[in-house]
């Protein structure tokens, strides 16, 4: 399916252990959204992140994890993601937030 205009993406945050049942979590997002119609879905698994533990995963060497950070990334019109929505509450809790980003002379100047 070939998407024109603008597009809605919806990014969840799971953890690598985590599942629904016997698959991995992520594993069954995607396949919601496959099901339900959606355009894409993309799953990342991260390097290092940290969470409302604080405490941070990393892939470094010396210290290990088996909770990595795991990324799954929809992309739609807006209609479907929203529809998609309920769906997903059964598996995680679902907030939207709408993160707006940097101001454009942060974004120009790289400083905080």
């Amino acid at each position: 399916m070939r998407l024109e205009g603008r597009q809605r993406r919806l990014t969840i945050f799971v953890g690598e252990p985590d599942h629904h049942g016997h698959p991995p979590l992520a594993t069954e997002i995607v396949h919601r959204a496959q099901r339900a119609g959606l355009s894409r879905a993309s799953v990342f698994r991260g390097v290092e992140a940290y969470g409302a533990s604080n405490h941070i995963h990393t892939t470094r060497i010396l210290s290990l994890s088996d909770d990595l950070p795991i990324a799954v990334v929809i992309v739609d019109r807006d209609e479907p993601i929203r529809a998609l929505l309920p769906e997903l509450n059964e598996l995680i809790d679902v907030e939207v937030l709408k993160y707006v980003g940097r101001s454009a002379t942060r974004q120009s100047t790289g400083r905080k």
